[in-house]
């Protein structure tokens, strides 16, 4: 039997760090993401004998489950009770810790498969919820729900994390012309500088705590969740660009690590060339810079940046959330 899954990449446009358990738990967080069309993909396949095999960026064959050494699957077999006999591939579109919500695509990408391999199926709200307990509570990763909810949703979509732990999704209602102008002005470009989120979110984990400012900064950030959502319904795209500005401003407030000197001059040159608003994708401190660029400015933007050594990731909006590609029972025949 072979089952593969295909999940796709995200980016987060406005409300990013409300997800994080330490800001929802006192009052509402909100994003609006959207996912890519870049992929995460899993095989998960029967083994000839009882042994376990798992390939990413090394392989690994163990004989059982708690030798492997990526707990991420490690977890997600215990989770989904197969422990023996299988070998699971995965192969992405792009690399791990660029911002685009790598993690939480796997996360999500391999318990699609898994229980798909058992041959049960799970809806996006099973499988976003099956993710977030398996990363931030199985885990203890410190990162936030919005990613393993737009990778099992898909979409265009406005996320509510409630003080309740309720999660709610909403696809973002606006004309098509409006959705495909918005789309077709956001460009994305690998820094080429690596970062690991998890230090960034547990640096404003902490200071959400300790720190009214950093509250005070998310607050904002939320309200501007509203007024891209109001101004999509009144047909204005392009107000996406100031607001990624003011909302990239407020995060930097919310930690140190969120931005550095590069990023911020690799940013500054950007405006410079004519783009409207933009921000580093994720939590910050390196991978992908996202930028809201009117179509008259695009070719100048583009030149700054691949001038400045980034290279540009081409993408648009998916609008499926994780899905079951290949399903294979091998049944022998005659």
């Amino acid at each position: 039997m072979m089952v593969i899954s295909r999940t796709p990449f995200r980016v987060s446009l406005v409300g990013g760090g409300s997800d994080l358990r330490a800001y929802y738990a006192r009052t509402r967080g909100a994003v609006m993401t959207m996912a890519i069309n870049r992929y995460m993909y899993v095989t998960v396949n029967r083994r000839f004998d009882a042994s376990i095999r798992v390939s990413y960026s090394k392989t690994e064959i163990v004989d059982r489950v708690g030798d492997l050494q990526h707990d991420l699957i490690r977890e997600a077999m215990r989770r989904t009770k197969l422990t023996s006999g299988i070998e699971i591939t995965t192969i992405a579109d792009l690399p791990a810790g660029i911002g685009l919500g790598s993690s939480s695509s796997l996360a999500v990408g391999v318990l699609n498969a898994l229980y798909a391999f058992k041959g049960e199926w799970r809806s996006a709200d099973e499988l976003a919820r099956d993710a977030c307990e398996l990363e931030i509570e199985t885990l203890g990763r410190p990162i936030g729900k919005q990613d393993q909810y737009i990778a099992a949703y898909g979409g265009f979509q406005l996320v509510e994390f409630l003080p309740d732990e309720r999660v709610l999704t909403h696809p973002v209602v606006a004309d098509h012309a409006v959705e495909r102008r918005l789309v077709g002005n956001l460009q994305l470009y690998y820094s080429g500088m690596e970062r690991d989120a998890g230090n960034v979110l547990k640096d404003v984990r902490h200071r959400l705590t300790t720190e009214a400012d950093t509250r005070s900064a998310l607050d904002q950030i939320v309200a501007k969740v509203e007024s891209l959502r109001a101004a999509l319904a009144a047909g204005r795209p392009d107000r996406l660009g100031a607001l990624l500005d003011e909302s990239w401003t407020l995060k930097k407030q919310t930690s140190s690590s969120v931005s550095n000197a590069t990023l911020d001059r690799l940013y500054t040159r950007a405006r410079r060339a004519g783009a409207v608003g933009g921000k580093v994708a994720g939590a910050g401190g390196g991978g992908c810079l996202l930028l809201y660029v009117l179509p008259s400015k695009q070719d100048a933007v583009r030149r700054t940046m691949l001038k400045a050594g980034l290279r540009e990731i081409a993408f648009d909006l998916e609008p499926e959330g994780s899905r079951i590609v290949h399903f294979h029972r091998g049944e022998r025949r005659g």
